[in-house]
């Protein structure tokens, strides 16, 4: 697809009314994407509410095999088994999928990207483009530009990772277990396994064979995938953490070549998508709170690991529902026309 800036498309936006799809609508509004028509998809159940996109109210309507007709841009954010379902009739009535979900993040014939590291992907897609994971996104945005330098050959990266990246429910039971505990209520659970008020979760998404979490296994072969280097080797503990918006990372690596701090402060200063934030002797460095809402993938505290010749430190952090998915996802479709 492409086309002149002066040409108009029609965008679905399916999970329109869940965390991701609310922000997706919020976006191409503030970007001002060419929009001849926004349709707003949902389950049965959000059927007939009503979403405003640029000072209009738009009603809800249900998915089914009709949702795509004359659609030209799919933008998908209603799970995996939603997507699997709805997806290929998508682009059978010849729209281009963008998908949000982890149904084809893995499939060789589907392009994950990320604009700012791999926008070339997208030429290979076949009418479905993946979104990569939240937490896998803002890590590369930041690691490609230090792997083209010096060649990354592992990496060690724990995050801390905000409620919203499991939807609304999540959001709404951190804060209401926050009012129970301050009430001195009894403290109830339904999203997550344990509460998540005042702890951590050292568990995001079901645990696979090898002990670690999908999550953490979403992380290792998106990274792969998306950077086109099968050799880097990778290991991932994914936390979840009381905190409404904003994944953060600890992220460490060991290099091919010597990267001094300074060096990779320089080089992640200039690099696209990211904002250095590193200033310790004002204790400056990325915090959640100052990511929520902001396009930027942040890096502070950078520093040369002293246990091992070549290797360095970081802290990364973004707005997993910003640039950790529907950003990601406009940015593909706005390369997909040419703006």
């Amino acid at each position: 697809m492409s086309g002149s800036n002066k040409k108009t498309y029609s965008v679905a936006v399916v999970g329109a009314t869940g965390a991701v799809g609310n922000e997706m609508i919020s976006i191409l509004e503030e970007r001002k994407f060419p929009v001849k028509e926004v349709r707003l998809l949902a389950s049965d159940r959000s059927d007939g509410k009503k979403l405003e996109f640029s000072e209009k109210n738009i009603t809800v309507k249900k998915t089914d095999s009709s949702s795509f007709n004359e659609i030209d841009i799919a933008l998908f954010s209603a799970g995996a088994s939603r997507s699997k379902e709805f997806a290929p009739l998508a682009v059978r009535s010849g729209a281009i999928v963008i998908d949000n979900s982890s149904a084809f993040r893995m499939d060789p014939d589907v392009p994950l990207v990320v604009p700012e590291v791999n926008p070339h992907a997208i030429a290979r897609h076949k009418g479905i483009i993946a979104n990569p994971n939240c937490s896998t996104i803002q890590m590369v945005v930041v690691l490609k530009p230090i792997h083209d330098a010096v060649r990354i050959k592992r990496i060690v990266v724990s995050t801390y990772q905000a409620v919203s990246g499991t939807g609304k429910e999540a959001i709404e039971e951190l804060s209401q277990q926050t009012r129970d505990l301050f009430n001195y209520r009894e403290v109830k659970h339904q999203v997550y396994p344990h509460q998540i008020s005042f702890n951590c979760l050292p568990q995001i998404d079901i645990f696979e064979e090898n002990h670690y979490t999908k999550e953490e296994m979403k992380m290792i072969n998106e990274t792969k995938k998306i950077i086109e280097d099968d050799t880097i080797a990778i290991t991932a503990t994914a936390v979840r953490v009381p905190v409404f918006y904003g994944h953060s990372e600890s992220v460490n690596i060991e290099t091919e070549k010597k990267l001094t701090a300074d060096e990779a402060r320089e080089l992640l200063s200039d690099a696209p998508g990211v904002k250095l934030i590193d200033n310790i002797d004002a204790l400056e460095y990325p915090l959640a709170i100052k990511a929520a809402g902001r396009d930027e993938v942040f890096v502070g505290r950078i520093r040369e690991d002293e246990s091992i010749e070549k290797g360095l430190n970081l802290w990364i952090v973004s707005d997993n529902i910003r640039k950790g998915a529907a950003l990601n996802a406009i940015q593909i479709a706005e390369i997909l026309i040419g703006v």
